[in-house]
């Protein structure tokens, strides 16, 4: 049972998958805000900011901008999952001995591969404008399973805007929430000169425990307990997402 699910999930993401190597430019398309923002703030606004933390703009605010990839690109998730419910792709799934919950997982699973590609050009890039880490292979995995644990968890929330909405726009236009919560954290500037309930709402949201783990991993810092908030947020936003994602996908089929 688990090798013909497994069978099945390996085929069905495949299949996923030969759509994003049709059509690169949907990861590239992703890669150019988080791109144009990291050109922005480095060259335009770095300037002007003090951090207070003595090392190079780019190398504070990277974190921040490897988050709002990851938002940027789920968007695609929920717009491919719409697609697929709109054009009778499902219904055909339901006619073939299949695992039901294998169509999500699929969709779930391409998301990951393609954000961690897009991922890796925005490195790319930060480290042509300079980025620089002396973080080892250990601290590296560890960058790559919160970015993987984060996308995972925002992939889930994609299947359920793609599994409700009723438009195509209404399916990819719930990411743009997601991709402004790092402007409230502590992914540009330091919590603590932003006003008061603001800078209470940026230190106590998900993206301020992650953005502050991953920063202290590349400069190999000691992560404290921000890994163990940052996990816990990750962790728990998967679980309600995909409990919700599958209920709604039973609804959708029943």
């Amino acid at each position: 049972m688990t090798a013909h699910v497994l069978s099945d999930t390996g085929a069905l993401t495949g299949r996923s998958l030969r759509h994003i190597l049709r059509s690169p430019d949907t990861i590239i398309t992703t890669a150019v805000t988080p791109i144009a923002l990291l050109l922005l703030f480095v060259y335009v606004l770095g300037g002007a900011i003090n951090t207070g933390s003595g090392e190079s703009y780019i190398n504070y605010m990277l974190p921040g901008i490897l988050l709002i990839t990851i938002a940027s690109g789920i968007a695609y998730t929920a717009y491919r999952l719409f697609l697929d419910m709109q054009g009778g792709v499902f219904e055909r799934f339901q006619s073939m001995p299949i695992s039901r919950p294998v169509v999500l997982w699929a969709h779930v699973l391409t998301s990951l591969v393609a954000n961690l590609a897009s991922l890796v050009l925005v490195i790319g890039v930060a480290l042509i404008m300079g980025f620089r880490t002396g973080a080892s292979i250990v601290d590296w995995l560890a960058v790559a399973g919160i970015l993987s644990l984060f996308t995972l968890a925002l992939s889930w929330l994609a299947v359920m805007a793609g599994l409700s909405a009723k438009t195509i726009d209404g399916a990819s236009g719930f990411s743009y929430p997601l991709i402004f919560l790092p402007f409230i954290s502590s992914a540009f500037v330091p919590t603590d000169s932003m006003p008061g309930p603001v800078a209470w709402f940026a230190e106590n949201q998900p993206v301020t425990s992650i953005v502050n783990s991953l920063r202290a991993l590349f400069a190999q810092q000691p992560v404290g307990n921000d890994i163990w908030v940052a996990l816990g947020w990750c962790v728990g936003l998967l679980v309600v997402a995909y409990v919700a994602a599958t209920a709604i996908y039973r609804k959708k089929i029943s």
